[in-house]
């Protein structure tokens, strides 16, 4: 009788489940590449980006990131390119020839001050970063969309590319907005997810584009107090994450303005400079619950909002 050798297996953690588990992770991580290339596409074709421009990461687990390469052009990678960092930039994995972006370390500044970030996109669109150059914030209330989804878009101070400046210029920002614009450099947007990262890219650019453009028909017709609040109350009733003025009269004691700025009742905001607006939210210090019934589930997408409320949000304006 031939005696085989036997094997003990930890019953509650298999190896072949360890096996899976890591095919599994490859796979995901290898599909997150692919998108990865394919969002950079989009900002290449869109004009975002000239040559080598641009920059995007997503975080993947504790400690580990995927971000594009260095002295690549976005709208021409492969998974190949992309690299693999730690929370510091160093490098865990990337193939020969490439080298993580330059400018990994304002990414890794807003990862470690944002932790319900997923993604963050630098890139440098037209009218945006004309506006960053101008040294002119996006503050003003035209559009509905503009108010929900960003509130308003400050000028972070320059900072010399692939230095400490960036990241240090930027982290008093972190905790009150969702994208800035770079002086003299170009914009920057974090999310959830990279979709969700690029879709808010794209919402500055077309923000900053109908600025620009109804300032050559005379200037724009902003929205007075009480719309912009009817918006707040919008974004809050569909529980939008991350950072917006709509949120921060539920720990400011009731006080609110829009574009959360230096005009505000609180010293926090005075730091920023370019807001207009000061005035006291009628229906804030409550919750994010809509005031007329219960709180919805929480949206994983600002994109997918915009689909949903555009219709609600011109109705409650009274505007066709």
């Amino acid at each position: 009788m031939i005696s085989y050798p036997v094997r003990y297996y930890n019953l509650h953690n298999p190896p072949h489940l360890n096996v899976l588990k890591e095919e599994k992770s490859m796979v995901n991580e290898y599909e997150i590449k692919k998108q990865i290339c394919e969002i950079g596409k989009r900002i290449y074709n869109r004009n975002m980006v000239a040559a080598n421009d641009g920059n995007f990461s997503v975080k993947i687990a504790e400690n580990e990131y995927l971000c594009t390469p260095t002295g690549v052009s976005k709208g021409f990678m492969t998974p190949e390119f992309i690299c693999k960092v730690d929370g510091k930039g160093n490098v865990i994995q990337a193939n020969p020839g490439f080298k993580p972006s330059s400018e990994i370390k304002m990414h890794m500044r807003v990862y470690e001050k944002r932790p319900d970030v997923g993604s963050v996109v630098h890139a440098h669109p037209i009218y945006a970063t004309s506006f960053a150059i101008a040294g002119i914030p996006l503050t003003q209330p035209i559009m509905p969309e503009a108010v929900i989804a960003l509130g308003c878009v400050p000028i972070a101070e320059y900072g010399t590319p692939s230095t400490m400046e960036i990241p240090d210029n930027l982290e008093k920002y972190l905790p009150y907005f969702d994208a800035v614009l770079l002086e003299n450099h170009g914009a920057l947007t974090w999310s959830t997810d990279l979709n969700a990262a690029y879709m808010k890219m794209e919402s500055v650019e077309f923000y900053a584009q109908l600025l620009y453009q109804t300032k050559l028909l005379g200037g724009p017709k902003e929205f007075d107090k009480e719309n912009i609040e009817k918006l707040y109350a919008i974004r809050r009733k569909f529980g939008m994450p991350g950072k917006h003025p709509a949120s921060l009269c539920l720990n400011k004691d009731g006080k609110n303005c829009h574009n959360c700025g230096g005009a505000c009742h609180s010293e926090d905001y005075k730091q920023f400079p370019g807001y207009q607006y000061d005035f006291v939210g009628k229906d804030c210090g409550t919750s994010a619950a809509d005031p007329q019934g219960e709180a919805p589930a929480a949206a994983n997408n600002d994109a997918e909002l915009v689909a949903q409320i555009t219709k609600q949000v011109m109705a409650q304006l009274g505007l066709k």
